[in-house]
């Protein structure tokens, strides 16, 4: 009879096989009626499940991260049931869990409209009260199939006919609704309490533009009340910090049809892309980088024998000229080993760290593209370093601090680490990718970072750190990145010579900090909702004159602040002090400088932030001083307003 052990090494024994939820109550009632499901052995199962022989069982709660997944699993259900009793004639078809949510897809002849939306979101409210129960039963697939086509649902009777013949298929019932899934599910609806619908969109049948349009309803749900609350905050917002809104608010870029997914830097976005291009430019030659370029079309046959043609080969622009097929660069890392080749290096060149600004293309799916969030054309701060397999650890721990300082300067200050390990599909030796691995985990360690491990996310030719931030509010954005490879300087001939003489093959890093600029500088509009911090801030300051008598001194400061090295303008206009105020201020310009008689007789300015703070009079000389501070603390300590839960 089964021996039960729980997570904090503890064993029940029972002299016959046990429900998950049976252990759950003979710890304790409180703990069986939040139970949601349970993890036997590393596998996830629904609380009926039937413990027969000794395991290991962990209770998944709503507290749990398993836990929020079967509550978001279980409430596309519950969405797709009240569907149902809704609109008879719609037919359902897959709904899966996303981040901080899920959806559901159905066919049906008009679309769905906000009234629609609500109207649903009160019978899933109904249904969740009535707390039906959640069973499951294991069906021959040929049988699942007469059922779902006996009920009009051909969409699921064609998903489960692509399941291979004389297997088996699971179904969840709940009250008069059933559907096909692996689960687990909760319970009873009754544990689905805090969700909410947000919003409804088109989407191809299995993702195929020749297939029917079908609709998407999204939505969120969590495992109480509060975190809903908490989460329709945050994303209220976000939406507040929407980028693209502030982008166009601020005149910083523009995105347009004939140019899909590729953006049009206006002069303030150019402004600060290039201030960012600056900043890591000079940070990476104090690290011992050294900037390369590389070209733009590269004759095919390198991205096959890199390996990135078979991986990568329909996300990449191409083109035939003189008999030739060439690729527009989708990634920078085969070209810099051409850049390596050139010349036999010796251990004592090693490592060299090779920098490039690189532009990049891929061909992301039109229904992907965000902003300059996801765009097709797009500048990595790439970087590869060649080394000796003896050299990575430190390397690693080496590009581990330079990142934090970058990200410090920028605000960010909370960091998460994420060790991706090898994939199914992949490149090189098991014994390779064992000191590759070895390599990154013990470059954490040595830091000293708490770190997560992804089994199965890294790249095809190595493991890889993945850095992600966490901004204002609590979003989390994967930016920075270090990957070993073994295999790619061994597919392209890379060799050195080792202290003994031999050739040898270098390992490569593939490093980023920031990822794309595009994406970076849409994450830091976001990040301070366009009030960027003065050395980021396309103008740092503006001078205006109260009367047209001051004009010719606001001009005479203004340049003296150029000629400096600041990004300043005036404004000269015939309009009231209050309104240039109100209008710069908008514009989110860090301070505004206004001078009227008083300023001119005492040679100084009346210094305000786009906050409303009055700094009061000072000298153009202390202002310059103040300014000067600001830049070089860069985003220190002003990394937004925390969103309070």
């Amino acid at each position: 009879m089964p021996q039960v052990t729980l997570p904090d090494g503890s064993v029940r024994s029972f002299d016959h096989p046990v429900s998950v939820h049976d252990v759950a109550l003979d710890i304790g009632p409180g703990l069986a009626k939040a139970a949601l499901a349970g993890r036997v052995n590393d596998d996830l199962v629904d609380t009926s499940y039937l413990i027969e022989t000794d395991s290991q069982l962990a209770i998944i709660t709503e507290r749990d991260a398993d836990g929020l997944e079967v509550i978001r699993h279980s409430c596309a259900h519950l969405l797709a049931q009240a569907v149902k009793h809704l609109f008879p004639e719609a037919q359902v078809t897959i709904g899966p869990v996303i981040d901080d949510g899920f959806y559901y897809d159905f066919a049906y002849e008009r679309a769905f409209s906000t009234e629609d939306l609500i109207a649903i979101e009160a019978k899933m409210t109904e249904l969740s009260k009535a707390d039906l129960l959640v069973s499951r039963a294991v069906k021959p697939r040929d049988e699942a199939v007469e059922h779902f086509k006996s009920i009009g649902e051909d969409y699921k009777a064609e998903i489960i006919g692509s399941i291979p013949a004389g297997e088996d298929v699971s179904l969840y019932s709940q009250g008069d609704f059933t559907d096909l899934c692996r689960g687990p599910h909760v319970p009873s609806t009754g544990k689905i309490v805090a969700f909410k619908l947000t919003k409804v969109a088109g989407a191809y049948w299995r993702g195929d533009s020749n297939n029917a349009m079908l609709q998407r309803i999204y939505g969120t749900a969590w495992g109480n009340k509060k975190a809903l609350k908490a989460y329709l905050r945050r994303i209220e917002e976000a939406e507040k910090r929407d980028h693209r809104k502030i982008g166009k608010k601020l005149d910083l870029f523009h995105m347009q049809e004939e140019a899909p997914g590729m953006v049009f830097w206006h002069p303030k976005g150019w402004s600060v892309y290039t201030v960012i291009e600056e900043y890591m430019r000079e940070m990476q030659r104090l690290a011992d980088y050294k900037e390369i370029r590389t070209p733009q079309l590269v004759d095919f046959s390198l991205w096959e024998k890199s390996g990135h043609a078979d991986k990568f080969g329909d996300d990449m622009f191409s083109l035939h000229v003189d008999d030739r097929d060439f690729a527009v660069k989708p990634m920078n890392c085969p070209c810099h080993v051409q850049i390596y080749n050139q010349g036999l290096k010796s251990y004592r060149d090693l490592p060299l760290r090779l920098a490039e600004f690189g532009s990049c293309h891929r061909n992301e799916p039109s229904g992907s593209l965000h902003g300059i969030m996801r765009v097709r054309g797009f500048t990595q701060d790439d970087a590869h370093i060649f080394c000796t397999e003896a050299q990575v650890q430190d390397e690693v721990a080496t590009f581990i601090d330079f990142l934090h300082k970058i990200y410090a300067d920028f605000g960010f200050d909370e960091v998460i680490y994420r060790l991706s390990t090898r994939p199914e599909q992949r490149v090189g030796s098991d014994e390779v990718w064992d000191r590759a691995e070895k390599a990154l985990a013990e470059a954490l360690d040595t830091q000293k970072l708490d770190w997560e491990l992804l089994p199965g996310e890294g790249a095809f030719y190595g493991p890889k750190i993945e850095f992600s931030l966490k901004d204002c509010i609590g979003r989390v954005w994967q930016l920075g990145t270090i990957q070993v490879d073994f295999s790619m300087p061994e597919r392209l001939d890379a060799q050195y010579v080792a202290e003994d003489g031999s050739r040898q093959t270098p390992v490569m890093l593939h490093r980023a900090v920031l990822g794309s600029f595009e994406r970076f500088i849409g994450i830091l509009i976001e990040q301070y909702e366009g009030a960027f911090p003065p050395w980021l801030a396309p103008t740092q300051a503006v001078v205006l004159n109260i009367t047209d008598k001051q004009a010719d001194y606001a001009v005479k400061i203004t340049e003296t602040l150029q000629n400096k090295g600041f990004r300043v303008i005036n404004d000269l206009r015939n309009e009231k002090i209050g309104f240039k105020i109100r209008e710069h201020t908008i514009q989110k310009i860090p301070y505004l400088l206004v001078v009227g008689d008083k300023e001119v007789e005492t040679l100084s300015v009346a210094v305000r932030t786009r906050e409303g703070e009055d700094r009061g009079s000072i000298s153009v000389e202390q202002f310059a001083e103040l300014l000067t501070e600001q830049v070089e603390r860069r985003g220190r300590l002003l990394a937004g307003v925390q969103v309070e839960d």
